[in-house]
């Protein structure tokens, strides 16, 4: 859905309702484009940065109940539940299976100092299903509203509960059926916010997402708040989906791993303006390097290199010459090495290139 062009000032067209903030329950954001929980990737680093360009709210990874009931304070566990007064507001997101473990991972989340805790209903990875957690629980409306409402229960009434969904476990007719099920019942519990992504539980990340179903969930819910997602790699992907589907907002996920400059370039499209240019090779250079140096400062000297070498490769697709950047970043094994990719590379302020998306 990216390779189609946003329009410059395609705010100007009032068949879209270009919103200047977007409210989570007590939490008044500054615009509707956030990023989303990303598994592996949305530690506070890249959070932070994300905030820096523009996105108006993050969620951390998800974390399994169980895992939160037993994890230790040691640094080597730092970065879970790691954050800064200066990203927020910031989410929390939780997933598992027993609604007892949601109650304690709930709370464990809320002592962290997380701002929002999110329920992650979404997930449809194989051995998470497998596990009875994620995307499972749409195919079970009891359970799910058990969890929900516990959740809601154990959570202090001034911090908002948000849920994660797919459109259901697979096209039935049952399926569609539990999805409202699930998701009127979570507004009558108590949640403030839902965030729906277009596919099922079955297709995982294969088709395109059904902005249909987006606008008609929107128009279910009314005024209560929704959050749109899926197939959001570019600026003009998110101006779009606002624009055809009437969600409150967006957030954006695999699309922003690796470039931050999503959310601002979006931005520049609500308000109106032309889209900016992508970031020059000195701009990536400086994000990228800031991003290295964050990480460094939670994970420690020895772990960071291979963990900033995902993102390096994510990185890469900006630059106008993507493949030989990524061979490069492939065999990152130390700060060393990841400084003279940067060299070699960025080392010019020549212009970038719109990312290579990689679905």
């Amino acid at each position: 859905m990216s390779s189609i062009t946003p329009l410059a000032n395609a705010c100007d067209d009032e068949r879209i309702p270009c919103r200047s903030s977007l409210t989570i329950g007590s939490r008044r954001l500054d615009s509707s484009i956030t990023q989303a929980a990303l598994s592996g990737y949305s530690d506070w680093p890249m959070r932070f940065i994300a905030r820096r360009h523009g996105a108006s709210y993050t969620v951390c990874e998800v974390m399994l109940d169980q895992f939160l009931v037993q994890i230790k304070d040691r640094r080597r566990n730092r970065h879970l539940l790691y954050l800064t007064d200066d990203e927020r507001p910031v989410g929390g997101q939780l997933m598992g299976a027993e609604p007892e473990l949601f109650t304690a991972g709930a709370k464990r989340l809320v002592a962290a100092g997380f701002d929002v805790i999110d329920i992650n209903f979404g997930c449809p990875v194989k051995k998470v299903l497998g596990k009875c957690r994620g995307g499972y629980h749409l195919g079970q409306p009891e359970v799910a509203l058990e969890i929900v409402r516990r959740t809601r229960d154990a959570v202090p009434a001034h911090i908002p509960v948000t849920l994660k969904m797919r459109r259901g476990i697979d096209e039935s007719a049952k399926s569609r059926d539990d999805f409202f099920r699930i998701l009127e019942g979570a507004f009558d519990a108590g949640i403030e916010a839902v965030t729906v992504h277009g596919r099922t539980v079955v297709q995982r990340y294969d088709g395109e997402s059904d902005w249909r179903f987006l606008a008609e969930v929107k128009q279910f819910l009314g005024n209560r708040t929704m959050l749109g997602s899926g197939d959001l790699f570019a600026p003009g992907d998110c101006l779009r989906m606002i624009e055809q589907t009437g969600v409150d907002g967006v957030t954006v996920a695999r699309g922003a791993i690796g470039n931050p400059w999503i959310f601002a370039r979006t931005l520049a499209l609500l308000r109106g303006k032309p889209l900016p240019a992508p970031p020059t090779l000195r701009e990536q250079r400086e994000v990228m390097w800031e991003h290295y140096c964050r990480a460094e400062s939670i994970y420690g000297e020895k772990r960071t290199p291979v963990l900033m070498r995902k993102f390096g490769i994510k990185y890469a697709r900006l630059h106008p010459r993507h493949p030989e950047v990524r061979q490069d970043m492939v065999r990152v094994r130390s700060r060393g090495d990841y400084a003279d990719v940067l060299q070699k590379w960025y080392d010019r302020d020549e212009p970038g290139v719109e990312p290579q998306c990689d679905q």
